[in-house]
């Protein structure tokens, strides 16, 4: 590629527009009794990239999982284009214009990448090659290689898969739950290109990292979580500039963007 991190436009809040997220007081848990989440709050507005970053523990993934109907929600709202569809499952939700890309086990192995791209449109097989088409575009690769089993690819390689597979219902938000773990930093930094790419082709991105300081540099706005609550919100700038998530969330004092 020949565009890198530090050529991305600098993180500026995007000019308000119609939300497409809105999750509002939302406490949720994995074990009745038990929350994790507390009270959070964020929002996803039209061609917004979101980053949220935090400390181990705080809520992130979970947040993530909540929206997508995979942990059960105990109060609060995710309003999605102006629909509740707080609790709603996971299959209900594709078809309600929400992708979700896991952290791990993402893909199937055993199947070829057009084969797991055809798992992303099997509520709508008839539009599998329009918007074939499009995951292609945004990641030759896949194309060229679409007969490979996934099995057999990088891990680099499976997050392009997993993310081609959750843009082929043509989501209006996309949720990735830390697309660079377990990367080589050269592979990070493909990855967060793509996620860059993905945005700029008109998907609102809600993004959890724990790369925190390349999250907030390509992302509008942040929010950073903290025992299950949204802590600090402002743009990618502001919170890389911001005292106390340098002291807090991100060790050292922050690059200039």
């Amino acid at each position: 590629m020949s565009s890198s991190i530090s050529e991305m436009p600098a993180s500026a809040a995007a000019p308000a527009g119609d939300s497409v997220v809105k999750v509002t007081n939302l406490v949720a848990g994995y074990i009745p009794g038990v929350n994790i989440l507390n009270g959070c709050s964020i929002e996803a507005r039209k061609g917004e990239l979101i980053g949220i970053i935090g400390p181990n523990g705080a809520g992130k993934s979970t947040l993530l999982k909540a929206m997508f109907g995979l942990v059960k929600v105990h109060s609060g709202t995710v309003v999605v284009r102006g629909q509740d569809l707080t609790g709603l499952k996971a299959n209900k939700l594709v078809t309600q214009g929400v992708g979700f890309v896991p952290q791990t086990n993402n893909v199937f192995a055993t199947l070829t990448i057009e084969e797991n791209l055809q798992m992303g449109m099997f509520q709508r097989p008839k539009d599998f090659s329009q918007r074939f088409d499009f995951v292609t575009s945004l990641f030759p690769e896949l194309g060229k290689r679409r007969a490979q089993r996934a099995g057999s690819l990088s891990g680099g390689e499976r997050q392009m898969v997993a993310m081609g597979r959750a843009l082929m219902m043509d989501p209006a938000v996309l949720l990735l739950d830390e697309p660079s773990a377990g990367l080589s930093p050269v592979k990070q930094d493909e990855t967060f290109l793509r996620v860059h790419e993905i945005n700029r082709a008109g998907v609102s991105v809600i993004m959890v990292e724990q790369n925190a300081r390349r999250c907030l540099q390509i992302c509008d706005r942040g929010y950073v979580l903290d025992q299950g609550k949204d802590a600090y919100t402002g743009t990618g700038r502001e919170l890389m500039k911001d005292p106390k998530v340098i002291q807090l969330y991100l060790g050292t004092l922050a690059d200039e963007v």
